[in-house]
């Protein structure tokens, strides 16, 4: 399976272990990721229109290509069998940033690359201190952006017929569910800087999100750097019941 995402660097927090755990359990798993740092879809769509070069792209989590790419170079190179989008994460949680730029995306990605399926990434709320800019729209409230990161997506998917990533639903429930990560009575944070995930169980839970949505199948911990072996377990749980729900 080839993957693509169109995003930023928050699909970068998502792409950084995929590759590597994908093989780790015997999954042929591609990966490119086509970003620039904080880009909307509205950005996004008016680079599509431009045709402007701004694009950093990486292969399987690598390190990032020297030379700067257009979307439509990146979807001319080779047949993907999914591409996925999202929205800048100040903007996730609100619906009406989506539009039209989402549905004019896909169709333009649908022009190089009819057979590839489409899928919209739920992205996380920020972590509850998180300095962030754009958690003043959001009240400076976690749940409040979660919630309203939830309603934004399920209402792209439903308009679009993409395939939900449920990423942020994962990083909500290990943060309400597993001690190790209750933040707000002292314990680690998902988070690295207030709003990109750690390199540590952070990348790891977005990482086995995707890795389940895309084969189908559920999780079980791979064994990754240092991490916590029970840990890790708990959150190949959490990420079977979320991705498999019914």
């Amino acid at each position: 399976m080839k993957i693509l995402s169109i995003g930023n660097s928050f699909s970068a927090d998502a792409h950084a272990y995929l590759h590597t755990l994908a093989t780790q359990r015997g999954e042929d798993l591609e990966t490119v990721n086509l970003a620039i740092g904080g880009c909307s879809l509205q950005t996004h769509w008016e680079n599509v229109v431009q045709n402007n070069a701004n694009y950093l792209h990486s292969i399987n989590g690598g390190e990032w290509e020297k030379e700067l790419a257009t979307i439509e170079q990146i979807l001319k190179s080779e047949r993907f069998d999914a591409i996925t989008l999202q929205q800048v994460s100040h903007f996730s949680g609100q619906s009406e940033t989506y539009q039209p730029y989402l549905n004019d995306l896909i169709e333009y990605v649908r022009k190089f690359q009819p057979s590839a399926d489409l899928y919209i990434h739920r992205t996380w709320a920020y972590e509850i201190d998180s300095q962030h800019e754009g958690f003043l729209s959001y009240d400076r409230d976690q749940v409040k952006m979660y919630k309203a990161i939830v309603e934004a997506t399920e209402l792209a998917c439903l308009t679009t017929g993409a395939t939900l990533i449920p990423a942020g639903d994962v990083i909500q429930a290990l943060r309400s569910r597993v001690p190790k990560f209750d933040y707000a009575n002292g314990k680690e944070s998902l988070c690295c800087d207030g709003f990109h995930m750690s390199h540590t169980y952070g990348r790891y839970a977005v990482a086995m999100t995707w890795l389940a949505t895309f084969t189908g199948k559920k999780v079980a911990p791979v064994p990754f750097m240092e991490l916590d072996d029970e840990i890790i377990a708990k959150i190949c749980d959490i990420v079977n019941e979320i991705v498999f729900r019914k």
